[in-house]
């Protein structure tokens, strides 16, 4: 199976291009995904493509492919394209196209990110769902045109475990993927995480991955991959006890015949965890990843 790195677990640590160049090959990666939580889409263009710039080409002497750029924590924190004022989805639309910029400036091929969240007020209301769902759609393909002009191949939707965001079920983003496919000027595909996808208090006996890979396999460009309890997003290292057993993702890589997807190892800190420990932990978690590859 093949292992890819995202930069979740460095944020706030580990900053610049060399240093954090350094960090991804002291783990032994070579192809990782950038989240924005490292460079701000709003930061002025001139310095926050100054810094893109510095990052990739530390990655790129380095000898590290950077798959994709990715949302991360703030960005994760905002309603989006399913926010309850037109100003505000406005301006998620605004976000996702200077990220789009922003990864264009670092020569990667995909930027990605949840879609939205719709307000506690317009979840429980079916028609205003249905009104702001079909503005959305049409501001994810003024998303493509910017993104084809900028140079990218794909854009990534990661569905998440929460009702009151769409897309949260198999289903949802299933129509999702059914509304936008042959409408946008570059494929939006999703990002599937594997702690969403299981996740029992909302998808009951649908939380499982195979679930998803029967509806939205064709769909499904990549996977975030961590331990999780399965009744809370926790992001966890595999050094920690849970539900995924790590011959688990194994087993659905075979089975699945899965060959060009990757599994972006996503693990999330808390910020007050001291820098060794983190480093220790990662290592040790990802030794138990690759002992389970190579068997």
């Amino acid at each position: 199976m093949k292992l890819g790195l995202n930069l979740s677990f460095a944020v706030k640590r580990w900053l610049g291009g060399r240093q954090m160049a350094a960090v991804v090959r002291e783990l032994g990666f070579n192809k990782i995904q950038f989240t924005w939580d490292l460079i701000d889409p709003w930061w002025p263009e001139e310095p926050r493509d100054k810094i893109a710039h510095e990052y990739a080409r530390a990655f790129e002497d380095a000898g590290i492919t950077v798959d994709s750029a990715f949302g991360g924590v703030a960005s994760y924190s905002y309603n989006h394209f399913l926010a309850p004022t037109p100003e505000l989805r406005d301006l998620g639309k605004q976000h996702l196209m200077r990220a789009v910029d922003l990864t264009a400036a670092m020569g990667v091929r995909a930027a990605g990110m949840p879609f939205g969240s719709y307000s506690a007020e317009d979840a429980v209301d079916a028609t205003r769902r249905e009104e702001i769902y079909k503005q959305a759609l049409e501001a994810m393909v003024a998303v493509s045109r910017h993104a084809k002009r900028a140079g990218l191949s794909n854009i990534l939707i990661e569905p998440v475990p929460l009702k009151t965001e769409f897309p949260s079920s198999a289903e949802d983003a299933l129509r999702l993927m059914t509304d936008l496919d042959g409408q946008t000027d570059v494929p939006v595909r999703l990002l599937v995480d594997w702690g969403h996808a299981i996740f029992t208090p909302l998808f009951g006996k649908d939380a499982n991955i195979d679930h998803w890979m029967d509806l939205v396999g064709p769909f499904i460009d990549s996977f975030h991959i961590q331990q999780t309890d399965g009744l809370y997003d926790r992001h966890w290292n595999f050094t920690r006890e849970g539900v995924i057993d790590r011959t688990l993702l194994e087993d659905f890589w075979q089975r699945r015949g899965l060959t060009t997807q990757t599994y972006f190892l996503e693990i999330i800190y808390p910020f007050e965890e001291r820098d060794e420990v983190v480093l220790a932990d990662m290592k040790a978690g990802i030794a138990l990843l690759r002992d389970q590859a190579a068997g």
